[in-house]
């Protein structure tokens, strides 16, 4: 059971970005993605604000978001740094294992990942990131450097979309197809 501190997860930009890109996608028919909520078990309760002072997690989450675009089956995790390189100790193993399991059911896993020092957002698929993970697990390199991320996936605004990761998942799978 994880501990949850109620001045720990207040929500991310970044998800709050992807809730309304989704919100956006969902009303032009583009995809249906849903934010999966973590479930907690409240101990210490506040009467008077009326709010939770603490909780535990009740079970392991697996990612933050699961869906459909266009027939194609998607989970995603966001994660966040204001570090220059994404430190695999923010992924967890049972996320690893819930993305492995879906892209053996022939579903696309990755990871959108925001990195603040230079306000960049990318993609990354779950098979580059299972190549650093294992890497790591093996007394490799405990992160991922923000210059080994494709600049090809990266996740720009479009219009009214905050996030238009469409489009990355569109050139990642392009770019998949030309490789068979």
């Amino acid at each position: 059971m994880g501990y949850w501190n109620s001045r720990g997860l207040r929500g991310s930009q970044l998800e709050e970005n992807l809730n309304i890109t989704n919100k956006i996608y969902l009303e032009q028919g583009l995809a249906v993605v849903q934010k999966i909520p973590t479930s907690i078990k409240p101990i210490e309760l506040d009467p008077a604000k009326g709010t939770i002072k603490l909780a535990y997690f009740e079970e392991k989450s697996t990612v933050d978001y699961l869906g459909n675009i266009q027939g194609i089956p998607v989970c995603f995790d966001a994660k966040e740094t204001s570090q220059k390189r994404l430190p695999i100790a923010n992924i967890h193993q049972h996320q690893m294992e819930f993305m492995e399991a879906f892209e053996k059911q022939e579903g696309l896993s990755f990871l959108i990942v925001h990195f603040k020092f230079c306000d960049e957002t990318f993609l990354l698929p779950f098979n580059i990131l299972k190549t650093y993970w294992d890497n790591a697990q093996h007394d490799g390199r405990k992160s991922i450097p923000y210059a080994d991320f494709d600049q090809n996936l990266r996740i720009y605004p479009f219009h009214n979309i905050l996030l238009h990761y469409l489009e990355a998942i569109n050139h990642y799978l392009t770019g998949k197809e030309k490789q068979k």
